[in-house]
């Protein structure tokens, strides 16, 4: 009866764990996808956990940490019930990114012309790797970027809007109420970063850098 027992329960898992295998990975994919709809075309999901060591359910809730990574190896979180598995997981996504153009020199001034799209595996980038030319206007190469380098974020910076030592206009606002005062900036920012200003009575506020270089607090 035993031999029965073992041989029934063995051909179970033999014919429904090919079925099982395949809806885990439809849901992690159509999960992934959902989480990034703009790449969802270029996107494959990879289970790298061995089979014996996924959940138990057919439908386990899928949970990502807030500080994932968008793509590459994940680990994630598949609840059934009170019982919690993580599986390893690669999101493997095709799309565009950004490369220079030409040899870029650290300290200069570039623009959307001088970088192009590129089409490869973005998991793969350094991160922080930019996918496209938006708030490229103006820009400051902060190192030497070579031609066909991909670009990241720490390469460039917006030029500032507001320099240290600069007198600036700060702008008060709250419900029903908006006032203005002259201050001092302490730190560089640029357009929409912030930066602490020494008021005339010697007090320090935040606030943040509008595109007319005035400091904007809300109350």
């Amino acid at each position: 009866m035993r031999r029965s027992t073992f041989l029934l329960a063995t051909l179970w898992l033999a014919f429904a764990a090919p079925g099982y295998a395949a809806d885990l990975s439809a849901q992690l994919t159509a999960f992934f996808k959902a989480r990034d709809p703009q790449h969802a075309a270029g996107m494959t999901v990879v289970v790298r956990t061995p089979q014996t060591q996924w959940p138990a359910c057919e439908t386990p809730q899928l949970l990502l940490p807030g500080n994932s990574r968008q793509w590459g190896n994940l680990s994630i979180a598949a609840n059934c019930g009170q019982n919690r598995r993580y599986l390893q997981v690669q999101v493997q996504v095709t799309g565009q990114y950004l490369v220079a153009n030409r040899q870029l020199a650290r300290g200069t001034s570039v623009g959307a012309s001088d970088f192009r799209l590129e089409s490869g595996r973005l998991d793969t980038l350094p991160a922080r790797a930019l996918i496209n030319a938006d708030n490229l206007v103006d820009a400051i190469a902060l190192r030497d970027i070579p031609p066909g380098q991909p670009v990241t974020t720490s390469m460039l910076r917006q030029p500032w809007r507001v320099k240290a030592g600069q007198n600036v206009m700060v702008i008060a606002s709250g419900n029903g109420f908006n006032a203005s005062s002259e201050g001092r900036a302490l730190n560089n920012a640029g357009a929409a970063q912030m930066v602490r200003v020494r008021m005339g009575n010697g007090q320090v506020v935040s606030g943040r850098v509008d595109a007319d270089g005035n400091i904007l607090i809300s109350l």
